[in-house]
């Protein structure tokens, strides 16, 4: 049986933050899934970190688990804390920057041809 998971042990109840770790002055990732439909990923950024603005073929959804982030979405910057969520539109530009600390689940679904 081929499973679509990775990093993660299955059949254990598992607190997502506890997967990645923050790490002085990096931005840290862990994927959990990886494929053609969908891609499940981990991150931790520390205070001021960044990924600069980019956009992505899938809508991408952000859970910040932890934490405080700016995200700017077609030039317009949002303040996302945690337990709070927000979609990235397919092909719209974005970026997200850590003015605090931050952990997020992010989960990218791609259109199917």
């Amino acid at each position: 049986m081929d499973k679509h998971f990775k990093n993660i042990e299955f059949s254990k109840a598992t607190e997502l933050s506890a997967l990645v770790n923050y790490q002085s002055g990096q931005v840290v990732s862990r994927t959990l899934s990886q494929g053609k439909a969908v891609s499940i990923t981990l991150f931790a950024f520390d205070e001021g970190e960044e990924i600069g603005s980019h956009d992505s073929e899938g809508d991408a959804m952000v859970y910040l688990l932890d934490g405080e982030a700016e995200i700017t979405i077609g030039g317009e910057v949002h303040h996302v804390k945690a337990g709070q969520t927000i979609v990235m539109p397919a092909r719209v530009q974005h970026a997200l920057f850590a003015k605090k600390q931050f952990k997020m689940l992010l989960v990218v679904v791609f259109a199917q041809k």
